[in-house]
């Protein structure tokens, strides 16, 4: 197999990393492989048989190339700071450029202790690997921007959490690893140097076109805010919660990362919290948006010491970015809506989009399904607006409402109606289904996994055979809750 590693970070920012090397595991075994995503980082995987797969992407055996490191990184969690997190189950291999020269990480995830383990084991269970692998597909599937999974290999090892699991390592793709307690790190414990030349390298690497600026180091503060504003709103526009938005888990290149306790909602309340660590509910589905400006704000307090390096009256510009963000997450969110909802630009719709999630909150409907139910009901077919509510009336007003927009729009319902079906899926990791498919891998069958894969993969068109993917969970399922088991 060729990997043309070319290692930036290992190379030009000694001091930010610890050497580490993978844990050998005893029998490593394929589960499944991305080929799709290997073409596209140009990995050359030729006639490599599954056992050569196998040995590379469990930690066996290292790659020609690859420059093996833990990151170092500190990070808020659950609002509290822990001066030194780092990768303790995770190992950085080294980076890939892509054919068309996009830059990426390759990293185990799972593979063992590394020098920030804590006294952990390093390791990962089965499970949590293929949940990643499978949460981390269907939101590329659903063009919110994310880490991806390259490969899930199983080690032959047991490891022990509340009870045994089989082992696994996860191969993860990102643009980089870099994220807002990186920076936290090198501010806490180094000072303004290393912040600026951790800044600096995350300019050069992802945001070349700040290096211009008059300040760039403020530039990257903007500019992050604002990848930060449009990923969680495409979280909310699908009903995703994270569950862990501590500041470990916001990469500063704007993806998705972390697929610990996270889940999809299924029936519509803003208090929504699935993961079993998160008692107080900060992390819970509406709670999102004020968490992205907090961690965002400690992003800004991390590059101060660099921003006033350049010119100290920025750091009242930094301060104003940060208090900004409550009204530009906002627009940005209002601007989905609209999508979802088949309304153009040009709509005052604040007052429905605010309307719509009480009449949901009231409804407890289904969040998914709710807005394949209004393309429906554009193309004559209110069947299953009525399926989803148990007071079908009770939405009637907000209806009303909402056709009066429809009927504003340039374009006739039918066509509205398929615009709104390219941006709303019928298909997302059901929690019910996710925690069947793990459950019956975890006991040896795949299948149930790989079909539910396969289904989330291709999230928005309907198919006949997939109906019960499109369901809501029985009645009998839940309450759910979420764990980070890694």
């Amino acid at each position: 197999m060729d990997f043309a590693f070319d290692n930036s970070f290992h190379d030009s920012m000694e001091g930010f990393y610890a050497p580490a090397e993978a844990a050998k595991p005893s029998a490593p075994k394929l589960l499944i492989f991305n080929h799709a995503l290997a073409e596209r980082l140009g990995i050359e995987v030729g006639a490599a048989a599954d056992e050569q797969l196998a040995r590379i992407f469990s930690g066996e055996e290292a790659p020609e190339g690859a420059n093996p490191l833990a990151l170092a990184y500190a990070g808020h969690q659950f609002g509290h700071f822990s001066p030194q997190l780092g990768d303790g189950r995770a190992l950085l291999l080294g980076e890939l450029v892509a054919p068309d020269g996009a830059r990426f990480d390759v990293q185990l995830k799972g593979s063992g202790p590394t020098p920030f383990s804590r006294n952990g084991d390093g390791k990962a269970a089965i499970g949590p690997v293929l949940r990643e692998y499978l949460m981390s597909e269907a939101m590329a599937a659903l063009d919110v921007p994310t880490t991806r999974s390259l490969a899930a290999v199983a080690t032959g090892d047991r490891v022990q959490r509340e009870q045994a699991h089989p082992g696994a390592v996860l191969t993860r793709i990102a643009s980089s690893h870099i994220r807002v307690g990186t920076f936290q790190f090198f501010a806490a414990h180094f000072g303004v140097d290393h912040v600026v030349q951790l800044s600096d390298y995350v300019v050069r690497r992802h945001f070349p076109d700040l290096s211009e600026a008059a300040n760039p180091h403020l530039a990257l503060l903007n500019r992050v805010i604002g990848l930060q504003c449009d990923l969680v709103a495409r979280w909310l526009g699908i009903g995703f919660i994270h569950g862990v938005m501590n500041t470990d888990n916001v990469a500063v290149s704007g993806e998705t990362i972390d697929y610990g306790p996270c889940a999809f909602m299924d029936r519509f309340s803003v208090n929504t919290v699935f993961s079993s660590i998160d008692a107080n509910g900060r992390y819970a589905y509406g709670r999102q948006p004020q968490i992205l400006h907090w961690n965002m704000a400690r992003f800004a307090e991390a590059l101060l010491p660099a921003i006033h390096a350049v010119d100290p009256a920025d750091v009242e510009t930094a301060k104003d970015l940060v208090n900004e963000i409550p009204d530009r997450f906002r627009a940005v969110w209002h601007a989905r809506l609209r999508r979802k909802l088949g309304l153009g630009e040009g709509t005052d719709t604040a007052a429905l989009i605010d309307n719509l999630f009480d009449a949901l909150e009231v409804q407890g409907i289904d969040f998914t399904s709710f807005f394949r139910a209004l393309a429906m009901l554009l193309r004559g077919d209110g069947s299953l607006l009525e399926r989803l509510s148990s007071a079908p009336d009770a939405m009637a007003p907000w209806i009303a409402e909402w056709w009066q927009h429809i009927e504003r729009e340039e374009i006739g319902p039918l066509e509205i109606a398929d615009a709104m079906d390219a941006v709303n899926p019928v298909y997302i990791p059901r929690n019910h289904l996710v925690e069947a498919a793990l459950g019956a891998a975890e006991a040896g069958d795949l299948a149930p996994w790989l079909e539910l894969l396969e289904v989330v993969r291709h999230p928005y068109v309907p198919r006949p055979v997939w109906a019960l993917f499109a369901g809501a969970a029985p009645s009998e399922f839940g309450p759910y809750k979420t764990f980070c088991g890694t």
